[in-house]
């Protein structure tokens, strides 16, 4: 009996063993499929972005005084500290040094913190079907840059045909981009990312939302004419009302995109859509807007000052504009490309070598000379080129709404200052300011406002030896009444016609630039303002001694001036270079007498090559004349 007893223990004991080894593992295998759970979500990036915010924090906010450090380890660590904060206030505006140090911030801290194999939990580099488009780009975008550098972009651009007329799916030609080209592009160009560059992409998408600019920040960088967003799609508003539409192509029901889901850029003239990548709220949209304008104490964006005006360290312009003075958050982003810029590479086109060599001694023949434009043809960049004819003797002086033209990072060993508007400073008192720095050449960044254009035209008379400026006029007709009219709302002419001739007195040429719908940039026409001759109104009616005589006299005398103040023109605008047919040729030849001062202002060398010109062009004008008749 005692037997039987002993074995039913054993037996008992066997199984109590078995049923809690078999709970033992099941609940392992529970724990491990929790714990593989646990690390995908660990490793996200948002989740990275945590990371990254603790560790820095910690590096900021430690009392060094506890580390037990000796003199020198402790001023490395102040310095170190001291360097990462004031990267971390600016690394965001423009400044690529500084940005570039975050990231290798970043990247170290990363780089001891995710395992390499849980490195594909953060972006599926090993499984293209699970990239999103957007993370395409990044990693098409990050490989180019290791060859091309900032002109990685534009390389995808043109290599692919990027900005080609393509027909949107309301059957409109339109400039986009759309996600299946990226994909189809990826596809063919089959980058396979080693471990560092797993890691720099995975740097670059936390660091863009820890204190970079979104989904635009390493676009922004890229050698192009600009960025935007914020510009296209349904406000929080429409979209709440009416959440889908339907499409004009078809029945289909569509959902309208956000006005965060979108970015543009602007390239070689074209407005480009990236249709495949937008801000993943409007929250994010709204971050990037708060501190992309801030370099250098941009001011603060406000429901009472609903826009700002800046550049960025590397002299980008950027505008912000936000609700309620705009309808959405949104922000404008211009880049002024400025290494060695000159009109050799932005003229080209058959017989480029005319308006070229026109301008060229247009400026040294020192003639108050105007840039016009419509938006986006290359008014800015065509003055920092036209500034390199300047003779180096002559001082400088630039008078801007915000600095674009960045004269002294393209000419370091010329005497130039320049000068902007403040929230306490006006354009016309910069203007007069400029009066004392003993300038010799006034340029003004663009003719935008009355009193600024009233200015110019005082300073263009006395302040000067001659000015340059920029403005948006499509006509030299139109130019010349805009700042007439500038005249009169600022109150300093009460007549039209005196307004006028002091306008034509002094306004020599106007080069206007034109951009056609594929986003060519052309010298439209280079033209001279001829001011006619003032014939004077007789007066015979004094010396008429029959009173019926004298009061016929006087009669026509009258009406000889209404005339003249009505009907009588002040000016002639004479075409000297043309864009016809893809090619420039010479119209007319320059007058007499503004020839003359042009050649007194120049070199003697100069102003020979300058006559031999005009003949070489009035001769071939000539010929072609015979040819035609």
């Amino acid at each position: 009996m005692p037997e039987l007893i002993n074995f039913l223990l054993i037996i008992l004991i066997l199984v109590s063993i078995g049923v809690a080894l078999y709970f033992f593992l099941l609940s392992s295998r529970h724990q491990k499929e929790i714990i593989e759970e646990h690390s995908v979500e660990k490793y996200s990036i948002e989740a990275l972005i945590e990371h990254v915010k603790d560790e820095i924090n910690e590096i900021t906010r430690t009392n060094l005084f506890e580390l037990g450090l000796n003199e020198i380890e402790f001023k490395k660590q102040v310095n170190k500290r001291a360097e990462l904060k004031k990267a971390l206030k600016v690394c965001m505006h423009g400044s690529i040094e500084d940005k570039q140090f975050i990231k290798a911030f970043i990247y170290d801290i990363l780089s001891d913190y995710i395992p390499d194999e849980h490195i594909n939990s953060v972006i599926p580099f090993n499984n293209s079907k699970l990239l999103l488009t957007k993370e395409k780009f990044d990693i098409i975008l990050h490989m180019l840059k290791k060859d091309y550098g900032f002109d990685a972009l534009s390389h995808l651009i043109d290599s692919f045909s990027l900005d080609r007329l393509k027909k949107s799916e309301d059957g409109e030609l339109s400039y986009y981009v759309s996600g299946e080209e990226i994909e189809s592009i990826y596809d063919k160009l089959g980058y396979l990312p080693t471990r560092d560059d797993k890691l720099e992409i995975i740097t670059q998408a936390v660091y863009r939302r820890y204190k970079g600019l979104g989904v635009i920040d390493e676009i922004r960088d890229m050698n192009i004419d600009g960025v935007s967003a914020g510009v296209s799609g349904v406000t929080r508003d429409y979209f709440e009302a009416d959440a889908c539409s339907l499409s004009s192509s078809s029945d289909k029901i569509i959902r309208p995109k956000r006005n965060f889901e979108c970015v543009w850029i602007f390239y070689k003239g074209k407005s480009i859509k990236l249709d495949f990548l937008g801000f993943e709220s409007e929250r994010e949209l709204k971050r990037v807007c708060q501190i992309i304008y801030r370099y250098n104490r941009g001011g603060q964006l406000s429901e009472s000052t609903g826009y700002r005006v800046n550049e960025m360290k590397d002299g980008s312009r950027i505008l912000v504009v936000r609700p309620p003075f705009s309808e959405s958050w949104a922000f404008f982003v211009r880049k002024f490309y400025i290494k060695n810029v000159t009109l050799e590479m932005l003229i080209k086109d058959k017989n480029a070598e005319l308006p070229i060599n026109l301008i060229k001694y247009i400026i040294k023949g020192s003639m108050i000379t105007s840039v016009t434009g419509q938006q986006g043809s290359g008014k800015t960049t065509m003055l920092m080129a036209m500034v390199k004819h300047i003779y180096p003797t002559l001082t400088l002086r630039i008078q801007e709404m915000a600095f674009e033209l960045n004269l002294r990072k393209l000419y370091p060993d010329r005497n130039i200052l320049s000068f902007r508007e403040t929230e306490t400073i006006s354009g016309q008192m910069g203007l007069d300011v400029q009066k004392k720095t003993d300038g010799s050449v006034n340029i003004l960044g663009e003719v935008a406002t009355d009193p600024i254009a009233s200015w110019m035209i005082q300073m263009a008379q006395i302040a000067s030896l001659f000015t340059l400026f920029t403005h948006h006029a499509k006509t030299p007709k139109d130019l010349i009444y805009s700042l007439r009219n500038s005249l009169l709302k600022c109150e300093m002419f009460n007549n039209e016609r005196i307004a006028e001739q002091q306008v034509v007195s002094v306004l020599d040429f106007d080069i206007h630039l034109a951009r056609d719908y594929e986003g060519k940039r052309y010298v439209e026409r280079i033209t001279e303002i001829v001011k006619l001759p003032d014939n004077p109104i007789s007066r015979d009616f004094i010396d008429k001694s029959n009173l019926d005589e004298r009061s016929s006299s006087f009669m026509k005398t009258t009406y000889d001036y209404y005339n003249k103040q009505v009907e009588s023109r002040l000016f002639e605008a004479r075409n000297i270079v043309e864009y016809r047919d893809g090619e420039y040729v010479f119209v007319n030849s320059i007058s007499n007498e503004r020839k003359e001062k042009m050649k007194k202002a120049m070199h003697p060398e100069d102003a020979m090559k300058f006559e031999t010109l005009m003949k070489s062009c009035l001769d071939s004008n000539e010929a072609l004349k015979e040819a035609a008749s």
